[in-house]
């Protein structure tokens, strides 16, 4: 599975984006669908999860209430809506795919990356 991340770009504080995670392959609605994001200097940090079907979704608490996955399976497409943003979500995001979420691994049981897409809020 090949996964390339669009929609970063730059918004003023409080503006939204929408982020996509585009996946190549057929069986993209086997896995998992993971976001993460690591500002500069900084360590990678988990935003949330969205399982197979798109019925489970998981948000750290740092975004949650902002921020929104959702899924088409049949554009093997994730989408990451990003609404009221703040100077502190900029990053990179990433997105990656797995057959399940594993908090319990570095890499949270992670099998497919992205290259990732820079978000910058500017204040």
């Amino acid at each position: 599975v090949q996964l390339v991340e669009s929609g970063g770009g730059l918004v003023q504080a409080g503006g939204s984006l929408r982020l996509s995670c585009a996946a190549s392959g057929r069986t993209f609605s086997s896995y998992a669908v993971a976001w993460f994001r690591q500002a500069p200097g900084k360590e990678r940090e988990f935003v949330g999860a969205i399982s197979l079907s798109g019925g489970s979704t998981k948000y750290a608490d740092s975004v949650k209430g902002r921020f929104t996955f959702s899924r088409d399976n049949a554009k093997n497409t994730v989408y990451l809506q990003m609404n009221t943003l703040k100077p502190e979500d900029t990053a990179v995001y990433y997105c990656a795919a797995g057959r399940t979420v594993d908090p319990g691994t570095a890499d949270y049981g992670m099998d497919y990356w992205g290259k990732g897409t820079l978000v910058t809020v500017s204040s």
